[in-house]
């Protein structure tokens, strides 16, 4: 088990750069974070097109339509690519 040495949150960015609608409810997630955990780092990465791409991989992996439309699932993953693209911009 590792540490925790920083938490990735998306950040909702819209083709035009503005952000956007949901960024309000992650900015409250984000200071409920910070109260509770005020000694990790919080760090934010763009995370536009992690849905689509998210859904394109459930196509590629061979996902029926039901799996596809479950949200949790597709967030999951956007998750995913979000951490990994962070991961691959440090280095």
């Amino acid at each position: 088990e590792e540490p925790i040495d920083s938490f990735i949150i998306g950040l909702p960015k819209q083709m035009d750069n503005t952000m956007s609608e949901s960024e309000t409810a992650i900015l409250k997630f984000i200071q409920k974070l910070e109260k509770q955990f005020p000694q990790i780092p919080i760090k934010r990465h763009d995370e536009r097109f992690t849905s689509k791409m998210a859904f394109q991989i459930m196509i590629d992996g061979g996902l029926n339509k039901k799996k596809r439309r479950n949200k949790a699932l597709v967030d999951q993953i956007s998750a995913t690519l979000i951490l990994q693209s962070y991961l691959s911009s440090k280095n």
